[in-house]
């Protein structure tokens, strides 16, 4: 069955992607397929689309919401860091345009049943392939009081990580913590009652931080970022949500980089690298979502969007 998603941004996703209608088009996180229907309705007769998404279910999911497009579509379980393997043994040409959303799909928080949500009665699994070996229950169980700390930390910017580490380290010597919501009360027993919840749930990064380890989600945004320039066409656009800051930093340094080309130092004379440009951005801040949509669409509310042009 098919299961509801309100794409974030999708009007200024559709906008800023697909500039030439009849190209060759990736979503790269195809999720439920909200933005790659939104895509596959502003492209011409000729436009052919791929969607890669790790989770199998997602991949289901686009290929029956976008079953009208035929042969026009190819959706696959994939990684989108590997992307440049993918086009390589399939002989497509480079797209014209690369879409990722880096968020978490309506389905995997409230159906997928693999603990993504702290407010959930479900086994602490938080892989988006359910064919990978590392699970969030074996970090929690068998990560060191020092490597919790650091996981919390690096991935989750939790300010209190030390003390959400020894919580789960004492938690865990009475019996193995296998659900989500029992992290989400060890969690939630180290904050002051005053302060459980005065913006979000107290458990959010600490959910975040490991499925971020569990997923290896900013290493594969690092190994895609790092091939990316040779992926496009050129006047290719690049579109990427992001949700918090580790990803959006990223992002922004990357598409500033590439932007600036030459790398040498400010106060050489002139230019010896010979480095050049190979994107622009199409704006310099990220475009958010309105208060509007926030209200139809809480989860937006974190939403970036950063969108850079190959030149």
């Amino acid at each position: 069955m098919d299961y509801p998603h309100q794409p974030v941004l999708e009007k200024e996703v559709v906008k800023h992607l697909v500039h030439f209608p009849d190209g060759l088009y990736v979503d790269g996180t195809s999720g439920s397929g909200g933005h790659a229907v939104a895509v596959a309705a502003a492209l011409g007769g000729e436009g052919r689309l791929i969607c890669l998404d790790r989770d199998p279910v997602a991949v289901q999911f686009t290929r029956r919401r976008l079953g009208f497009l035929g042969e026009r579509l190819w959706a696959v379980q994939a990684n989108y860091a590997d992307l440049d393997r993918i086009l390589k043994r399939r002989g497509f040409n480079l797209p014209h345009g690369i879409l990722l959303d880096l968020g978490m799909s309506s389905y995997q928080l409230e159906q997928s049943g693999r603990g993504f949500s702290f407010t959930r009665d479900e086994t602490l699994d938080m892989r988006m392939d359910p064919g990978e070996d590392l699970t969030a229950k074996d970090l929690v169980n068998q990560l060191s009081l020092r490597e919790l700390e650091k996981v919390l930390r690096d991935y989750g910017e939790e300010r209190r990580a030390k003390a959400v580490a020894r919580a789960i380290v004492r938690g865990r010597r009475k019996r193995p913590i296998e659900k989500a919501s029992e992290l989400a009360a060890l969690v939630k027993s180290v904050f002051p009652p005053s302060r459980r919840f005065q913006t979000r749930h107290p458990a959010t990064r600490v959910f975040q931080a490991l499925r971020i380890a569990v997923n290896r989600e900013l290493e594969n945004l690092e190994v895609f970022l790092g091939k990316v320039p040779s992926l496009l066409e050129r006047g290719g656009r690049l579109c990427i949500l992001s949700y918090h800051s580790l990803e959006d930093r990223k992002v922004k340094r990357a598409m500033a980089d590439w932007e600036r080309g030459c790398t040498c130092p400010p106060d050489f004379p002139r230019c010896v690298c010979g480095n050049r440009p190979v994107f622009r951005r199409l704006f310099k801040k990220a475009l958010r979502p309105s208060p509007e949509e926030i209200e139809k669409n809480p989860r937006a509310r974190s939403a970036l969007l950063r969108v850079a042009e190959r030149v």
